[in-house]
């Protein structure tokens, strides 16, 4: 079955996702605005130092949120925590009951929070595991081989059969596309480990102005990691999560094998004066630590100083 899947925020993550599928001759619409769109328009996608070695494709299916009028299969929300009013907008209006939503955000528990606001259809919850930055409009750049969409339905979500298939055609045509897609029964867990890595990476990386390289390295930077994503772990376990595996000596594999030059979407955007996540990335964190009866005094520590700063 060759599924309409629609990308709801193409930057270098939805960007990534779309540009894959659409190379493996998916049908992929790519939602976008500004220069992107013009850029998308005008000579397709452009994807550099992937796993898969440079490549464009071209002519795509590009247009705004507003333009888009089909019914999809799938809408994978790739928009920052910040505009995501604008994609349960979307999906409210072109999605039916047969619709799945994928989530991707860097924020934990975006699926069920969306599908409150969408009831007549499927959101699972994501995440993505990817090193990508917008090098140029119409242009993104990987920083490292590892590529995986996480994605799965909730404990005690059900769907019907034709959903079901539709998620496991997912998986397929992810797979197709070179693309690790992993559906998971288990997406509370394993979007919980993503944010592992997510967050205390985002927070101390700003805290030290720092980007992976510095975190490679033996010192107070990465040991700050370390101590943050202990901190998560023991939260996790509070919250009744059972990991099946040291996530902590797997998120530091991660970090290493990362290119030195990485940095997180979060630093980015502070940097350039934007809006960010670091209130569901960072200091959400403070939020849950006390629902859950869990001492993080780095967490505490680090969110302290970036509050200081304004952020």
């Amino acid at each position: 079955m060759r599924q309409k899947y629609v990308i709801a925020g193409s930057g270098a993550t939805g960007g990534s996702i779309g540009a894959f599928l659409a190379q493996a001759g998916q049908d992929v619409t790519f939602l976008a605005r500004g220069a992107q769109l013009a850029a998308f328009r005008e000579k397709g996608i452009t994807m550099k130092g992937t796993a898969k070695g440079d490549f464009r494709v071209f002519p795509i299916k590009a247009m705004t949120m507003e333009e888009y009028m089909e019914t999809p299969d799938v809408i994978f929300v790739c928009v920052k925590d910040y505009s995501l009013e604008d994609a349960i907008a979307l999906a409210d209006r072109v999605g039916d009951k047969g619709t799945v939503v994928i989530p991707i955000l860097n924020i934990y528990g975006t699926g069920e929070r969306m599908q409150r606001a969408l009831p007549r259809m499927t959101v699972t919850d994501g995440c993505i595991y990817v090193a990508a930055t917008a090098s140029a409009p119409g242009e993104l750049t990987h920083g490292g081989d590892i590529f995986r969409v996480v994605y799965g339905l909730r404990p005690g979500q059900t769907a019907g059969e034709a959903t079901l298939e539709k998620l496991a055609q997912t998986k397929a045509d992810l797979d197709g596309a070179g693309i690790d897609g992993a559906y998971t029964d288990e997406v509370k867990r394993d979007t919980f480990q993503k944010f592992m890595y997510t967050s205390p990476m985002a927070a101390a990386g700003e805290y030290f102005h720092a980007q992976a390289g510095v975190f490679q390295q033996q010192g107070e930077p990465r040991e700050t990691f370390i101590a943050m994503d202990r901190e998560l772990e023991k939260l996790g376990l509070a919250m009744g999560l059972k990991f099946q595996e040291d996530v902590v000596k797997r998120n530091l594999q991660i970090l290493d094998d990362l290119s030195p030059e990485a940095g997180t979407s979060m630093q980015r955007d502070i940097a350039k004066g934007h809006a960010s996540e670091i209130r569901g990335l960072v200091y959400a964190v403070e939020d849950m630590a006390a629902e859950y009866h869990v001492d993080m005094p780095m967490y505490h520590k680090i969110i302290e100083e970036l509050k200081k700063r304004g952020l």
